[in-house]
């Protein structure tokens, strides 16, 4: 098919020592992640191909309507999954870090839904199909983790439609943040989307997400470091959540 060749072009560009297997039983990642349901044994007995894919901040590794022959798991970063309404507007629909799956579609062999983009300097596991059904033959716990990630999937991304496309603007930035928190580096130090970004997430506009991050970071909830991280406050957070639900 003319995207999934598209995919392995891409692909097929990178540095070849990125085509190096990775090992899952003593990967720091494996326990969040898909194999962390599975036995070492199962792990060491079937062959994987797991290769690492890094991305630079702001490079795609798919594009929507695309077709592929693997998912990825995120090992460190952030990637924000991105699709074009019929309006022409591009928004911004739910965000996957570290040990979650992206890229499910392909197991089905279906095109991507979203374009996935990464947010920061970012390293996946590329899964391909045939490893994942290798997998699922030696080892029934995998087909049921394979569902709990669709639905955690499913769930986040309603979650994201009822806190972050909803409501006052204000509330919505505050929850983005809150969504941030748990992507946070180990200095605090939060993914801090552009301005337009935020927008695209929150269906806002340019000034009014200008707007909102100025306000907030007089309130002192937050504090940029260097234009694309910044750092939450939270308990501040959390107070002027509970005074936006009033």
């Amino acid at each position: 098919m003319p995207g999934e060749v598209h995919v392995m072009r891409r692909m097929a560009s990178r540095p070849a020592s990125l085509a190096a297997a990775t090992h899952c039983p003593p990967c720091e990642v494996r326990p969040q992640a898909l194999f962390g349901a599975l036995a070492d044994a199962t792990l060491s007995h079937v062959r994987l191909d797991i290769a690492s894919v890094p991305l630079a901040a702001d490079e795609s590794l798919y594009l929507r309507g695309e077709t592929g022959p693997a998912a990825y798991t995120v090992r460190s970063g952030l990637v924000r999954l991105e699709r074009v309404t019929e309006a022409g507007h591009r928004r911004i629909v739910r965000l996957a870090g570290r040990g979650e799956l992206i890229g499910q579609e392909a197991l089905l062999e279906r095109p991507f839904a979203d374009e996935a983009v990464a947010c920061m300097p970012t390293v996946l596991c590329r899964l391909p199909r045939s490893a994942i059904e290798r997998v699922a033959q030696a080892d029934p716990a995998l087909p049921r983790a394979l569902m709990l990630r669709w639905q955690a999937a499913l769930e986040q991304a309603e979650s994201w439609i009822a806190d972050i496309s909803t409501g006052p603007s204000r509330r919505r930035m505050l929850k983005l943040l809150e969504r941030l928190l748990p992507h946070a580096d180990d200095q605090g130090r939060v993914w801090l989307p552009r301005r337009q970004e935020i927008g695209d997430m929150l269906d806002i506009t340019l000034e009014t997400a200008s707007r909102l991050v100025s306000q907030l970071s007089r309130e002192g909830v937050l504090a940029s470091v260097d234009g694309r991280r910044a750092t939450v406050d939270v308990a501040r957070l959390a107070q002027v959540l509970v005074a936006a639900d009033r």
